[in-house]
């Protein structure tokens, strides 16, 4: 299987966007990451995974305490800003310590802070667990996505009614 191949047939999969942020050191960190995923209900876990040559990731691994953004339709300046390396990433952002201390950005549609429980070998990426501690429900617009290597947005219909489906029944 080429590398290549591999690649465009992730890129048919749709994924939101995430900056993962902390307090390292006394002053914010934070990058841009779209492999991001609930892992648990019981206990509240999500996962991420970092790649191996991050430089905030260590940074964020040390400090324990983190939060992960969930960015709204019109962030992908944000989005873009987290993915650089080098830059003051935090320069005129708008942000506030959540309850944990992480760095939680203004403007996301919601933010999960967490502990870090775990990590776990992913080949040139690290998986992480962390357990959600507390969390903020922030604007009700649609997510930023990631779709075939390009930003994407979503129409958001006004919901008529919740449905709860348990997995049990998803087959």
């Amino acid at each position: 299987m080429a590398v290549a191949d591999f690649k465009a047939a992730l890129a048919r999969f749709c994924s939101g966007v995430t900056v993962i942020t902390a307090i390292a050191d006394g002053e914010p960190v934070g990058f841009s990451c779209q492999s991001f995923s609930s892992l648990s209900l019981d206990p509240p876990y999500v996962c991420f995974c970092p790649a191996r040559t991050s430089s905030s990731w260590p940074r964020i691994r040390d400090a324990g305490t983190l939060c992960v953004n969930i960015l709204a339709e019109d962030q992908e300046e944000l989005c873009m800003r987290f993915a650089t390396r080098g830059a003051d990433k935090f320069a005129g952002i708008d942000w506030e310590p959540g309850v944990n201390g992480a760095p939680r950005l203004e403007g996301g549609i919601a933010a999960l802070e967490c502990s870090v429980e775990r990590e776990v070998d992913g080949g040139d990426h690290t998986i992480v667990i962390a357990q959600v501690t507390s969390l903020a429900l922030q604007r009700e617009v649609a997510p930023l996505l990631f779709f075939r290597s390009s930003f994407a947005t979503l129409e958001v219909p006004q919901p008529v009614r919740q449905v709860s489906i348990s997995p049990a029944d998803w087959f």
